[in-house]
């Protein structure tokens, strides 16, 4: 049986594809870092957010260069970072805790990696090292109603000597 040059040539090409796919998904998922967003953020009533981080929303320092930022999603706002950013200073891991008080939404930080489904009901945990002030945008991924397009928030990373510290 032979088989003809070109479709020894599509044979080859096709099995070069598939090696390439799996090895893009291989390093993407060993060598890169990429991992999946910790289920470890917990639960919460979506209705009442009494005795929790987000009845108070806003950054809390930790310690040394560690904060935590609570943030609710809501239609069609961030609390804090629509209204009103949320700052926080350069050079710091800020661990984020993120719930939706209505519908699903999405938490997605412009020019990092962070992106998170946001579930009534549930705390979507994920840490970022801000190194260089700047601004990033917040934005909602997942449409979540008629003002989903207006959806979007704002982090502030300030210098060091310009942080004024406390929940803002």
């Amino acid at each position: 049986m032979e088989i003809h040059r070109f479709e020894k040539f599509w044979l080859v090409a096709s099995l070069v594809l598939i090696v390439g796919f799996i090895a893009t998904i291989t390093y993407g998922s060993v060598a890169a870092g990429v991992t999946m967003v910790s289920d470890t953020g917990g639960t919460i009533q979506p209705d009442s957010f009494e005795n929790t981080g987000f009845d108070d929303p806003g950054v809390r320092h930790i310690e040394g260069d560690r904060y935590e930022a609570y943030v609710v999603a809501q239609q069609f706002f961030f609390n804090p970072g629509s209204s009103e950013p949320i700052r926080v200073p350069a050079g710091s891991t800020v661990t984020f805790y993120v719930t939706s008080a209505d519908v699903i939404h999405g938490f997605q930080i412009v020019d990092t990696n962070v992106n998170v489904m946001v579930i009534p009901g549930q705390v979507s945990k994920i840490t970022v090292r801000f190194e260089e002030p700047g601004e990033y945008g917040i934005l909602c991924n997942e449409y979540c109603g008629a003002g989903h397009h207006t959806m979007e928030g704002q982090i502030v990373v300030v210098p060091e000597d310009e942080w004024e510290g406390g929940s803002q």
